[in-house]
């Protein structure tokens, strides 16, 4: 007996459910119907509009090649090694996707600011420029591709690397062409979290990177400055994010059901 037919759930706890289901939908079929398709498309042409998208793309594609590039050994380490420490660190590692923005935003300005312990010693200028963009992206997007990373390399059996190397190949030989592909989905999905993320982040590059239209005015806080100044632009960018989170999570469902 399937798992689904195993208990009977009646009508009942579906009415029971139905609160809770409206109001989370509620909110997000209110800014579609408050949206036509021709005024999304008009007010995502306004230069405000558009600076934010082109800024979001281009920090957030940096982000999630930074993040593959440097979080894949990380991910490595942690799930093929076992050292002391080593769930402290994957506690420290995730931490970020908990923190509330504003001190992810307040530690990055500490520790990178003019003042802070790392940008007055080496004399760097990064706040309130497109890096400190891309630096508190990876902060908080970051833990999202290595801790997927880690579960599709922790699916990857032991037998396998085995033989691998006993038939003389080497390590990157093994991990390029045995441990890496099994692992592919949950690579691709952590990548496209991470991306998403990246893409929807605003408290803590508001905080350390600012919000100057057409350097560091990503489109989380285009949206945030047209509640203030133009709506319909505010809700045009509203509506691009959600259906681009929507369909990422599909996208990542379908991958880690592969």
């Amino acid at each position: 007996m399937s798992r689904r037919t195993a208990l009977r759930i009646g009508p009942s706890w579906w009415l029971m459910s139905l609160p809770l289901l409206t109001f989370l939908i509620l909110p997000l079929a209110a800014i579609l119907l408050q949206s036509r398709p021709g005024e999304i498309v008009a007010n995502l042409a306004t230069p405000t509009a558009s600076r934010a998208i082109a800024l979001s793309l281009k920090t957030s594609l940096i982000t999630v090649t930074l993040t593959v590039i440097l979080g894949t050994p990380l991910a490595l380490v942690l799930a093929r090694r076992d050292f002391p420490l080593r769930r402290t660190i994957e506690t420290l590692i995730d931490l970020p996707m908990v923190l509330p923005p504003a001190v992810a935003g307040v530690a990055l300005l500490i520790a990178f600011g003019r003042n802070g312990f790392i940008g007055e010693y080496f004399g760097l200028q990064i706040p309130f420029t497109q890096a400190a963009v891309v630096m508190a992206q990876v902060f908080v997007a970051a833990p999202l591709f290595i801790r997927s990373a880690i579960v599709g390399i922790s699916k990857v059996r032991d037998e396998l690397i085995e033989s691998a190397l006993l038939d003389g190949a080497t390590t990157w030989q093994t991990l390029r062409f045995v441990a890496l592909p099994i692992a592919r989905p949950a690579f691709i999905g952590g990548a496209v979290l991470t991306w998403a993320r990246a893409l929807g982040e605003f408290g803590a590059t508001i905080i350390f990177a600012g919000n100057f239209p057409g350097r560091t005015q990503t489109m989380p806080l285009a949206i945030y400055l047209g509640f203030e100044m133009n709506l319909d632009v505010a809700i045009a960018l509203s509506v691009i994010l959600m259906t681009t989170s929507f369909l990422v999570l599909v996208l990542v469902r379908y991958l880690m059901n592969a």
